[in-house]
């Protein structure tokens, strides 16, 4: 770690977590450095940087043991941090209200600073040292949009306690663990690990959690799409009822073939089963693990175009998931009337030959658009006029991890 006053040595990172040399990164690391000097005295401060996430292509199945294809993006927290000597974490934060941790103290708390306590708690449980530290962030990261801003702000809190106080030898997969803990306890929120993975290891990744969490990196140093969120406007934060139904739902017919989740059903069993399986759990229970099974191939079927540079395939997988989100998963609306997320993925794929589909947990949030590169400049114009330049968002492949500079 190295203690920065201003912003002027952090330029040199810039390209491998941004895509270029930013001067408003520059600026924003500034005011990053200045607002904690200014609320925490001292004179210098650590920086870590940890992104967002867009789900490719694996929607809603990394609870049920099924695989994901994930990419970390350009879009991140940024912290700047020192040790204080104690047993309180505290945070302040650009558009965050302050939080203050006493490590010691047992506390049932929610919010961001049931988060910090989550992985805190989760960290010491493993073994690792957790002290105090003092803590200034700002997020680009948009919360409620889908595109993990608690598991950005988690992984945040664990890669300073592993850099401070670990020597930085806390594994990846506990650092996702700790903000899966943190989300289940503090947040009443039954994720899996497919976000906090994705944005502690960066770029773009193949996750299998059949077994624990198997990740491929990929190399898509040539990849022929340009990803683009379009925002829906409606946040997605307070849905997490919504959320919970569909893994909910998953187990129960894992469970009526004496399984624990549905990666352990025998998928052929489960087709000839289907009828019964319907009457017995309920069909919305029987479509959603229907989704699960086929929504596995085509995470293969698109592992295999990103990386042979087939972008019709790669479409053809993506539509093929939306579709299946929409009308066998079920979460692109919160009532029959809420026709948002649809109206978006149609209007989008008549702009250009393009993927559109639901992004993350769904029913609000946003809707994730995979266009040829040769498309990507007329389908960003053409989408900011239709929705609105402010809910448009391109987005550039974040190669970094979890970041300590």
């Amino acid at each position: 770690m190295q203690l920065y006053y201003n912003a002027t040595d952090v330029v040199k990172y810039f390209s491998a977590l941004y895509g270029k040399s930013h001067y408003d990164q520059y600026l924003r690391y500034n005011r990053v450095l200045s607002a904690f000097a200014r609320i925490f005295g001292g004179s210098g401060a650590y920086l870590c940087s940890v992104s967002g996430r867009v789900e490719l292509i694996g929607n809603h199945t990394d609870h049920n043991g099924g695989r994901v294809l994930g990419c970390a993006i350009d879009l991140d927290v940024v912290a700047a941090f020192r040790p204080n000597g104690g047993n309180v974490i505290n945070v302040e934060g650009r558009g965050r209200n302050k939080i203050s941790v006493d490590l010691p103290a047992p506390a049932k708390i929610c919010g961001s600073a049931g988060l910090v306590r989550g992985v805190a708690e989760y960290l010491a449980s493993c073994g690792y040292v957790v002290g105090g530290f003092d803590a200034y962030t700002d997020s680009t990261v948009m919360g409620g949009a889908g595109i993990s801003s608690s598991a950005a702000f988690e992984t945040a809190i664990a890669a300073i306690i592993n850099n401070c106080f670990n020597n930085g030898n806390i594994p990846y997969d506990v650092i996702a663990r700790a903000g899966q803990y943190a989300e289940n306890k503090y947040f009443n929120k039954p994720c899996g690990l497919l976000d906090q993975s994705v944005v502690a290891l960066g770029g773009a990744v193949a996750l299998d959690f059949a077994d624990g969490i198997a990740c491929t990196r990929l190399d898509v140093a040539h990849c022929p799409v340009q990803l683009v969120l379009v925002d829906t406007g409606v946040s997605h934060s307070d849905l997490s009822p919504l959320y919970a139904a569909i893994p909910s739902e998953m187990f129960a017919v894992a469970q009526y073939f004496g399984c624990k989740r549905l990666i352990e059903v025998d998928e052929r069993a489960f087709a000839r089963s289907y009828d019964d399986v319907a009457r017995v759990v309920g069909e919305r229970a029987a479509l959603r693990a229907k989704h699960f099974f086929e929504e596995n191939r085509r995470v293969d079927q698109a592992q295999a175009a990103l990386l042979s540079g087939d972008a019709p395939a790669l479409i053809a997988a993506v539509n093929a998931s939306g579709d299946s989100s929409l009308y066998q998963l079920q979460n692109c609306s919160v009532s029959p009337s809420d026709t948002a997320i649809a109206d978006i993925i149609a209007a989008a794929r008549a702009i250009c030959p393009c993927g559109a589909r639901v992004h993350g947990g769904g029913f609000a949030g946003t809707v994730l658009c995979v266009v040829p590169n040769e498309h990507s400049a007329y389908f960003t114009e053409r989408a900011a006029q239709l929705f609105g330049r402010e809910r448009v968002y391109p987005l550039r492949l974040r190669t970094a991890g979890a970041t300590v500079l």
